[in-house]
């Protein structure tokens, strides 16, 4: 189901338009690669790694997920020849985007009762080292299935159980774990194997 948001949405939620077209584009990229339109896939791809390069910083996570989603789509296109050095690159941004996350805003949720919501509020620094710790494992999350991408070198996950995924979970509100969420959900790149 597509979303509507208005430009003052956008503004309250201290996001911009790039923030949501950079979700849509690249949804659009998986959509083709799920289509195994793999040329428009490749083109919708490089649309959002352009965008990412012109309006994110260098060390923002969607970056390095548009980078890496560039590289697969150029695989799928035969026209890999580049995709190591993007996917190493992706891996790079990931590996920095801690101060990135470290100035990320804890989501406000409404809880069940205003107990929860005064508790939420009076331990203000404890809900946030709690968030912060479920961001880092997201971005662990997406340096692993990096590290793994970059081994194989091939696509070992289906784009279209990866953007259901994300439009499934994508939270309903804009706010900076969202941020964080599309760029760790709409990673093309495969899970570490499990160690059993």
């Amino acid at each position: 189901m597509a979303e509507r948001w208005t430009s003052r949405d956008l503004l309250s939620a201290g996001w911009r338009e790039a923030d949501l077209s950079w979700e849509h584009i690249t949804e659009q990229a998986l959509d083709a690669a799920a289509a195994n339109d793999a040329m428009r896939a490749k083109d919708e791809a490089g649309h959002a790694l352009q965008m990412a390069r012109a309006d994110f910083e260098a060390i923002d996570p969607r970056l390095g997920t548009s980078l890496a989603n560039y590289g697969v789509c150029l695989d799928l296109a035969g026209q890999g020849d580049d995709s190591a050095r993007l996917f190493r690159e992706a891996l790079d941004v990931w590996r920095g985007c801690g101060p990135w996350m470290a100035r990320m805003t804890a989501p406000r949720v409404a809880r069940s009762s205003m107990f929860h919501l005064r508790m939420e509020l009076r331990h203000r620094d404890t809900y946030r080292e709690r968030w912060q710790i479920r961001w880092r494992e997201l971005a662990d999350d997406a340096q692993a299935r990096l590290k793994v991408l970059a081994a194989q070198g091939t696509l070992d996950v289906s784009p279209s159980e990866v953007v259901a995924r994300w439009r499934r979970e994508r939270p309903a509100m804009l706010n900076d774990t969202r941020k964080l969420l599309g760029a760790t959900f709409l990673l093309l790149a495969p899970p570490p194997a499990s160690k059993s």
